[in-house]
């Protein structure tokens, strides 16, 4: 062979090798957009997941919440209800304390 023929066969050659080069890495490519994809679906549908998870604990926790508030604020009525004032000495103590009259302890007779 001459030194050209070897030439132009080993230029023949790399070309060859380069494609080869060329249509693994878009090959590679291909590939690793197919498997973001992948991933990127399976994670957003691992956080849909797991937000409605959440959102589902939220509502029931805030039903307990609710619940409990309603409970203990009828608790609390009911123990405001149950307070019996006795009014009488209520106003006979304001009565001394606007006349002066009033003992130490704030009520009439007392001191």
């Amino acid at each position: 062979m001459r030194d050209e023929e070897i030439l132009g066969h080993l230029l023949a050659i790399e070309a060859e090798a380069a494609a080869l080069v060329n249509d693994a890495q878009a090959e590679a490519d291909r590939r690793v957009n197919e498997a973001e994809k992948r991933h990127r679906a399976d994670y957003e549908q691992r956080c849909r997941a797991e937000a409605a998870r959440l959102e589902a604990e939220y509502q029931k926790e805030k039903e307990n919440m609710n619940h409990r508030y309603q409970q203990e604020l009828a608790a609390y009525r009911e123990q405001l209800s149950a307070i019996t004032g006795d009014t009488g000495r209520f106003s006979a103590a304001l009565e001394a304390l606007w006349s002066g009259a009033a003992g130490p302890g704030g009520l009439p007779g007392e001191g």
